[in-house]
């Protein structure tokens, strides 16, 4: 590690490992020492999950990182000897010969830490009260503007339509922020991916991806998946209006794809549960996401697109955190594929 590499290497404020092909801690910042009160000498050779005090899953659960980065959220990770810490944790491959890894560390919260968790509980309940108070005024502007339409020439009534579609649009956003702020959990049953994606292509189809041609790679032995088969359309509906936002402007192709991958889990103390070997793909051969937003995809607010609310992909990394399965995403022009892992139903094989 060069000089100015090792300057930066230590200046992260988040915690940080290199990981071997493994899983296993080669190396880890001054921020991780001091996150896991351990030092770089006593973390060398550990096993990652076993230093994040999670049940050791196999060595499989980091294949899909070797090639496309992984995010996971909301993992209640053992920080030394303190109490539990709820984290993101992001693993991707380094680009190096030996196949070796990074893994970061975003703390989300501290268990127990009484005022931290009032603050966002706060600022959550602020949300709410914010977009229910202007709902109702909306839903009075909406209503007076279609009046007025009734009885408006041609011209007016364009005017009036404006009103009424850009509330509409607001409105929208409104459900999104209400939502992000108080997720249901999820009814989780048994369910058939295709059908999921069926009726999630179905609506694209004839909605927002009109313009795009949808391709289907299903494996039809596929067992049944655990999942809330609502939240999980919203989630490929989400995948696949993003890949039709992204499109050239004379179109171009949405790829769904299922298959199932023998021995892929990953497993921690609350985020991450059962084996995840059912695999959903949305590909899409558009421009790709720029370098600079890769990492933080997943965050709430974040968007490439200038009129984005940046919330489906945050609300997309939620509900796949509640189902105990995962999301991740690759990139490069003229090819983004969004995976998600999910665990199968119970007795299924």
């Amino acid at each position: 590690m060069s000089a100015p590499d090792r300057a930066l290497w230590s200046a992260l404020p988040l915690p940080a490992l290199v990981l071997s092909e493994t899983g296993r801690v080669l190396q880890i910042n001054p921020a991780a020492e001091g996150f896991f009160n351990i030092s770089t000498r006593n973390a060398h050779g550990l096993e990652l999950w076993s230093l994040l005090g999670a049940e050791a899953p196999p060595g499989a659960g980091l294949v899909r990182a070797r090639s496309a980065p992984l995010f996971i959220t909301d993992v209640d990770v053992r920080a030394g000897h303190r109490e539990q810490v709820r984290c993101s944790l992001s693993i991707a491959a380094l680009g190096s010969d030996d196949g070796s890894l990074l893994a970061v560390m975003t703390p989300r919260e501290t268990i127990g830490r009484q005022m931290q968790g009032a603050s966002a509980r706060s600022a959550i309940g602020m949300t709410d009260m914010l977009a229910h108070e202007i709902k109702n005024p909306l839903a009075g502007i909406t209503g007076a503007a279609q009046l007025l339409a009734m009885s408006s020439n041609e011209g007016d009534r364009a005017l009036t339509d404006l009103i009424v579609g850009e509330s509409r649009r607001i409105a929208a956003l409104l459900d999104q922020v209400e939502r992000f702020g108080n997720p249901a959990p999820p009814d989780l049953r048994r369910v058939n991916i295709h059908d999921v994606l069926s009726r999630a292509r179905r609506s694209a189809q004839l909605g927002f991806a009109s313009h795009m041609r949808i391709i289907e790679e299903y494996d039809p032995s596929l067992p049944d998946a655990l999942g809330d088969p609502d939240m999980l359309q919203q989630v490929l509906q989400n995948l696949m209006r993003n890949a039709a936002e992204a499109a050239l402007p004379d179109g171009g192709t949405i790829r769904l794809r299922s298959w199932f991958e023998q021995g892929a889990q990953l497993r921690g103390n609350g985020g991450i549960g059962a084996p995840l070997p059912l695999q959903v793909e949305v590909v899409d051969d558009g421009p790709g996401v720029s370098a600079d937003l890769r990492d933080s995809l997943f965050e709430p607010f974040v968007s490439g697109r200038t009129d984005g609310t940046g919330l489906g992909l945050a609300i997309a990394a939620r509900v796949m955190a509640d189902h105990g399965g995962c999301i991740a995403v690759t990139s490069e022009p003229g090819r983004t594929a969004f995976c998600l892992s999910l665990p199968l139903a119970g007795g299924a094989r």
